[in-house]
């Protein structure tokens, strides 16, 4: 018993272990600290007690909510809540119609936003996608086939081709292991990784002797043991970074809280204020709150909330026919705001991933130098074969061996390559991929064929270069050595050169000639690959360089260039090393040249404050984790930055839930960066990025056009009952024709605002602050303006149709149909805050003209059809008295289209000046 006691405390002992204290570890130091016998694996018994402990290998998302109260917690939007006691103090005072028509219309809008808001939360679980469902692994001396989530610290576990890491592993043995990273680092080529001990750990992208969880092996094999399970592994941080992690309110949700917060308090302190005047007046208390009641239906645009999510939708489905998706409502609005100018000290920024996002995560071949002198460019991206070679200066397209030096050297890339292009995919090594796409491009992808394989000698990191020994076929000819690598391995085993199909002796000077190149070449972010071929190892004939690089998308450069110009900062964010990054910078234009880099290094040393003020002047942040991308996230936030994420990768999963606006890629992208994300590009052209953002602008502006029609219409009939009230007069509007005005006139119209066409001028309109509220100074001027014309145009009818013995249906018929004209030419010059009717034209939005001429023939209705002439107490009126009040309504609309005119001169002027 006290031995097996003793051993039940060695294996509570055992403590999983950072990767930068195992890759220091020998083995036999990591066998003892793991309590593991490195030839026989762990006992059942020890596998038992160790998941005691640390528990299974994946990730537990803590109990979410239930559906019901996500439901109920939409119902917390103060504006909700304003129209939901609306409608309750309808029923109280038996104004049933009016509480139907706003329980219906918060209804409409809470499950609205509920199925979109239910919809985007599922990246937590996404990461479980992540852990591959089997491994091998050594227990008992066997080699056991079982489920990723069963291991624990200290198991062995066995590598092949093809393999997802199941855990973070501290590798004891490999052969020509190769793991691609490129989800967790960003690093677009797979990592060489080996077994031996390092000296000094330094940041997790070169521990070349552990390999990550969710990672891939791309080529050899390997063996390791097991040193971190489930959120104790490198994806187990971005996990809890991820839970820890709050996605941010958007402007628009903020700006609809500030204004139901608004509304409340206007509406209740005119209520309040009326109620009090009517009691010190001496009238009745109860009669008093009925019209503090009916005075706060007028005052709150039930509309508000209905146009605002129809628009949102509206513009959803536009931007999915432009190839971008949206997962939440507000996002649209949002974009808004990344088109901003430098404002109160800080400027909007896009903080994008570079592989995978402004890049294809694609290597490719770009540029060739022959070992006789000549130079040829490449074009084409990815693994397809579209593309050409240019021989430089001349532009001349070059096909197999039309120039026999760039022949030769594009022919030893095809034959000394393990790796298959089928279907525009690589299946191999990215680099070798690279190769045969530029043997495609120059159509020799067939020469391979042409040649038996005897022979083949790996590519090993110690040695850094692979060579074959191969036959003609059908030919008794000498074998033949190809050999790829590093510049200064290959150059050793040559002593002859390349010059038109001859081989002639290698010099000094040649050699420096080549040394020189290969360092321009490395210097502008190409990874170098020399190639030679001969009869035997050390008499090769050198053939040339080749540049390869994964380069950027189609259209980013122009795209960068246009947020540029709008006065937006991109900035570069990878995990890649600085010579490639500040190469991809310059390529696409980042900072029009003007580049400045950081390292992830340099990014942990700065203090918060100090942070905040340096990313701003940063354009590429270069060997970077999760942590790093979140930090410099939060350090823009805190300066004033409304900050949009573009990335692909699990690294980037944290980074895009934290950012204001998290742009995913549809194609490349992982699960976990899509569900994290709240925008999906759906053919990853980073480009798109630019029509999102005109559409985004374009809802803004339809979205303060309907406020100000809603608001202006909202005002007029509050301030008609509070004038009549406070000067002891009759009520100008009954009951049921203030619920006309409010519910029908104020929906049709109003929503038909919600869908004009995005005007390609106003997104060069000035864009707004962050902490602009919709109400800006303007707009409430044009709101007050509308609503005075229209509250002294019902009063002046009010008026003249009073006659001394009391208000007749007459009287009410007319004010009620002079306030609903007023309504719908109000309406038709809110379509733009800028052009002129004649400039957008009256056709453009059937939608609005449909509503209003609905509008128009429900009013003759309730003035002329008998059984609503009862309901509303309305009468005929005659063809003069129509043509009367439309005289008179059309006032608002002509001021407004003048005062619209004015301010386009007094804009033009300036620039005159200029």
């Amino acid at each position: 018993e006290e031995c097996e006691l003793k051993i039940v405390e060695q294996e509570k002992a055992v403590t999983v272990l950072p990767p930068k204290d195992a890759c220091k570890c020998h083995k036999e130091d990591l066998a003892k600290a793991l309590n593991v016998d490195l030839q026989t694996g762990l006992s059942e018994f020890s596998v038992l007690q160790r998941r005691l402990k640390h528990g299974w290998n994946e990730f537990s998302v803590e109990n979410t909510e239930p559906i019901w109260k996500k439901y109920l917690d939409q119902f917390k939007n103060p504006l909700i809540l304003l129209l939901l006691a609306s409608a309750l103090v309808s029923v109280i005072t038996k104004e049933f119609e009016d509480a139907a028509s706003i329980a219906m219309a918060v209804l409409i809008v809470v499950t609205v936003a509920f199925i979109q808001e239910y919809r985007s939360e599922k990246s937590l679980e996404e990461l479980n996608k992540l852990v591959p469902p089997e491994c091998n692994c050594l227990r008992e001396g066997k080699l056991q086939h079982l489920l990723a989530r069963e291991l624990v610290p200290g198991d062995i576990i066995y590598l092949s081709v093809g393999d997802r890491v199941p855990a973070d592993l501290r590798l004891i043995e490999v052969t020509d292991l190769l793991v691609d990273e490129s989800s967790f680092t960003g690093e677009a080529e797979p990592c060489n990784k080996t077994d031996g001990v390092l000296l000094e750990a330094g940041d997790i992208t070169t521990l070349s002797n552990v390999v990550f969880m969710g990672t891939l092996v791309r080529y050899g094999k390997g063996k390791g043991v097991v040193i971190g399970t489930g959120e104790n592994s490198q994806f187990g941080e971005v996990f809890k970074m991820m839970q820890a992690e709050e996605t941010p309110k958007t402007p628009l949700q903020k700006s609809m809280d500030r204004l139901g917060k608004q509304l409340t308090l206007f509406s209740f302190g005119i209520i309040g204020l009326i109620m009090l005047l009517g009691w010190l007046q001496g009238k009745h208390l109860l009669s008093m709150f009925t019209i503090g009641v009916s005075l706060a239906v007028a005052a709150i645009p039930e509309g508000l909330p209905i146009v605002v999510t129809v628009t949102l939708v509206l513009g959803i489905l536009r931007m999915a026919k432009k190839r971008v998706i949206v997962k939440k409502l507000p996002i649209v609005e949002t974009l808004v705001l990344i088109k901003n100018f430098p404002a109160s000290g800080c400027c909007n920024v896009i903080c994008s991933d570079k592989t995978g996002t402004l890049t294809a995560n694609e290597m490719t071949v770009t540029r060739l130098v022959t070992s006789d002198g000549f130079q040829a460019e490449v074009s084409g991206v990815g693994y397809n074969g579209e593309g050409n070679v240019y021989l430089l200066p001349s532009k001349e397209i070059l096909k197999e061996f039309s120039n026999v030096s760039v022949g030769k050297l594009v022919e030893a890339g095809c034959v000394v390559n393990n790796a298959i292009i089928r279907k525009n995919s690589v299946m191999g090594q990215p680099t070798e991929g690279a190769l045969i796409a530029l043997a495609m491009k120059m159509e020799l992808a067939d020469i391979k064929d042409i040649y038996v394989r005897k022979k083949e000698i790996p590519f090993s990191s110690e040695q850094k270069w692979m060579a074959v020994k191969c036959a003609l076929k059908n030919e008794d000819q000498e074998d033949i050595y190809f050999m790829k690598g590093a510049f200064e391995e290959v150059i050793r085993y040559c002593t002859l050169y390349n010059g038109g199909g001859i081989s002639l002796s290698l010099t000094p000077q040649q050699k420096a000639f080549y040394q020189q190149e290969e360092k321009q070449m490395g210097s502008s972010g190409l990874r170098v690959l020399a190639l030679a071929s001969g009869p035997e190892l050390g008499k090769l004939t050198f053939l040339g360089l080749v540049g390869i690089i994964d380069p950027p998308r189609a259209g980013v450069r122009e795209a960068v260039q246009v947020l540029f110009e709008s006065g937006v900062s991109v900035k570069m964010i990878t995990g890649d090393a600085l010579e490639t990054a500040v190469a991809i910078g310059q390529n696409i234009g980042l900072c029009n040249g003007k580049l400045k880099a950081m390292s992830g290094e340099e990014l942990d040393q700065l203090a918060e404050a100090e942070l905040s003020s340096t990313v701003k002047n940063v354009s590429i942040f270069f060997r970077t984790s999760p942590k790093h991308k979140l930090k410099i996230i939060k350090a823009l936030q805190r300066a004033g930055a409304v900050v949009a994420m573009t990335g692909d990768g699990v690294n980037d999963a944290v980074a895009l839930k934290s950012a204001d606006i998290g742009i995913a890629m549809g194609q490349a992208g992982t699960d976990v960066s899509k569900e994290a994300a709240n925008m999906i590009l759906v053919d990853d052209d980073f480009s798109t990025v630019m029509n999102a953002i005109e559409e985004g602008k374009g809802i803004f502006y339809n979205i303060k056009n309907f406020v100000r029609f809603q608001l202006s219409t909202s005002i007029s009939a509050l301030s008609l009952i509070t004038l009549s009230t406070v000067l002891n007069l009759p009520n100008p509007l009954n009951a049921m024709q203030i619920l006309w005005i409010n519910i029908i006139m104020d929906g049709p119209p109003a929503q038909s605002l919600g869908v004009e066409p995005v005007d390609r001028d106003t997104i060069k309109q000035p864009p707004r602050r962050i902490t602009d509220s919709i109400l800006s100074k303007s707009l409430i001027l044009k709101i007050f303006m509308s609503a005075i014309i229209i509250i002294s145009g019902t009063l002046f009818v009010f008026w003249k149709e009073n006659p001394k013995s009391g208000i007749t249906p007459r009287t009410t018929t007319m004010t009620f149909t002079c306030f609903v004209f007023f309504d719908l030419f109000n309406a038709l010059t809110c379509r733009s805050q800028t052009k002129l009717i004649f400039e957008i034209g009256f056709f453009r939005n059937r939608m609005f003209l449909y509503s209003v001429l609905g509008s128009f023939l429900g009013q003759l209705a309730v003035i002329y059809v008998p059984p609503l002439q009862k309901i509303f107490q309305t009468e005929n009126l005659g063809v003069l008295d129509l043509l009367f009040l439309t005289g008179l309504a059309s006032s608002v609309f002509v001021v407004s289209e003048f005062v619209k005119l004015c301010e386009k001169r007094c804009c033009r002027r300036p620039k005159h000046t200029k």
